[in-house]
């Protein structure tokens, strides 16, 4: 049967022979997997409100290439009107999954549309041809919505030194050979959060390289399905028990250490090679940075309200809201909100073209702010969080079916149970007051 929806069609995209690796076993069907179906099947609800009536113009925008409606992500904005059209997107897709998933791919769409606005004046020697990948590529990722993530860290193995100094050259990621067609890459990255269930993956140094290690500074994109690349999956914290896990049944992203044993890249797909001037100026591009940052704002507020929420029905639930420390740490969290909120809100009202590229971009210095706050703010939450709860967290029963068991009623005088609001039609939760 042919795909009729963006879900489904994404799901089909999932069974391309990638190799994915989870406690030694390879895994044939990452779509039905019980460690990845429950995340795999909110990526696949999330890419379907791109149809729905009250979502779609929302989430997208009409391709110049293929004149059919794709993800906001890859608008580049020409106006503050679109930095708030992008605003709008991220926050339905962040509500959607209470700003716990970091890899939806919005983060890297946004790169890369930052990259493909900047594409004149990245590249280093090689800018012309830089321009015309990385438009080609752009478009081809817009037009497919394909769902991508990066891979730029070295592995942790001697951060002493440089990965020309390495005892084993094959610990890092480096090209060992080249012809006409294109490159053979080895080594490893990490951490390619998500790498399972998207389709590309972006790949280059995200520390500055030396003259030393020209093999070591190459940039490129690779289909998770290429032979020879290996995806490494940390332990799984999915669970089929839904009601009992709610958030890691369904919101489990993985990370992944990608291993590559002498994998095939076209040069069409290598946009920087042996060049780390370049990577690093392409790794401070105005465009990128602020594009990619205004999503992580926009997500992290998302997460926030979320501990807020929690935090406010678990209070009233067991009775603890008069009390006067209660409400400064309630406050408190509340303060976190409002806090990035306008920060974001700032960022967006002094919202200037750059001046090379035309594009309208967000202020960077209140996102940058808010992200920097963002680090502080949500360790901070949780351990309110966990405070307010205190001993609550431990007469939890171990599972939810328990309330109907033999002693049911006996336990259930002993829960106090939060009434937390209904989901729209758009799949979004709304938290009355915050």
């Amino acid at each position: 049967m042919n795909p009729t929806t963006p879900g489904q069609h994404y799901r089909t995209r999932l069974n391309d022979a990638r190799t994915v690796w989870l406690a030694g076993e390879r895994i044939a069907d990452v779509p039905g997997h019980p460690a990845f179906k429950g995340t795999v099947d909110t990526v696949s609800s999330l890419l379907d409100l791109q149809e729905k009536p009250d979502t779609r113009d929302d989430l997208t925008f009409v391709s110049p290439g293929s004149g059919k409606p794709v993800n906001a992500a890859f608008l580049a904005p020409f106006g503050k009107e679109d930095i708030l059209r992008r605003h709008t997107a991220f926050r339905i897709w962040s509500d959607a999954t209470f700003g716990m998933m970091s890899r939806l791919s919005e983060y890297s769409r946004s790169l890369l549309t930052g990259w493909y606005a900047s594409r004149h004046r990245l590249g280093g020697d090689a800018r012309k041809g830089f321009a015309d990948k990385i438009a080609r590529y752009y478009e081809q990722s817009r037009d497919g919505d394909w769902l991508s993530t990066t891979a730029l860290h070295d592995p942790q193995i001697d951060r002493s030194k440089g990965p020309s100094e390495a005892g084993d050259p094959d610990a890092y990621l480096r090209v060992v050979k080249q012809n006409r067609e294109g490159i053979w890459v080895r080594g490893a990255k990490m951490i390619a959060t998500a790498a399972p269930y998207v389709d590309e993956i972006f790949v280059f140094p995200f520390h500055r390289r030396s003259s030393a290690d020209l093999a070591y500074s190459t940039m490129f994109a690779v289909p998770v399905g290429t032979p020879g690349l290996h995806v490494v999956c940390r332990e799984s914290f999915a669970s089929d028990r839904h009601e009992d896990y709610p958030l890691s049944a369904k919101y489990d992203e993985m990370d992944a250490v990608i291993i590559f044993d002498d994998a095939f890249v076209p040069w069409e797909r290598v946009f920087i090679h042996d060049d780390p001037d370049a990577i690093w100026q392409l790794r401070q591009d105005p465009a990128a940075v602020a594009l990619s940052q205004h999503q992580t704002v926009v997500r992290l507020i998302s997460k926030l309200k979320f501990v807020a929420a929690v935090a406010n029905e678990i209070s009233t639930a067991i009775g603890v809201t008069h009390h006067l420390h209660v409400q400064e740490k309630l406050g408190e969290l509340l303060v976190q909100v409002e806090t990035i909120k306008a920060l974001l809100a700032v960022s967006e009202e002094l919202a200037e073209p750059d001046g090379e590229t035309g594009v309208w971009l967000p202020a960077i210095d209140p996102l940058t702010t808010a992200r920097n706050l963002g680090s502080r703010y949500y360790p901070r939450a949780t351990g309110i969080l966990r405070h307010l709860a205190a001993g609550g967290l431990m007469q939890t029963p171990a599972t939810v079916a328990e309330l109907d068991g033999p002693i049911g009623p006996l336990v259930q005088n002993i829960i106090a149970v939060p009434t937390f609001p209904h989901r729209s039609a758009s799949g979004c939760s709304s938290w009355p007051g915050i």
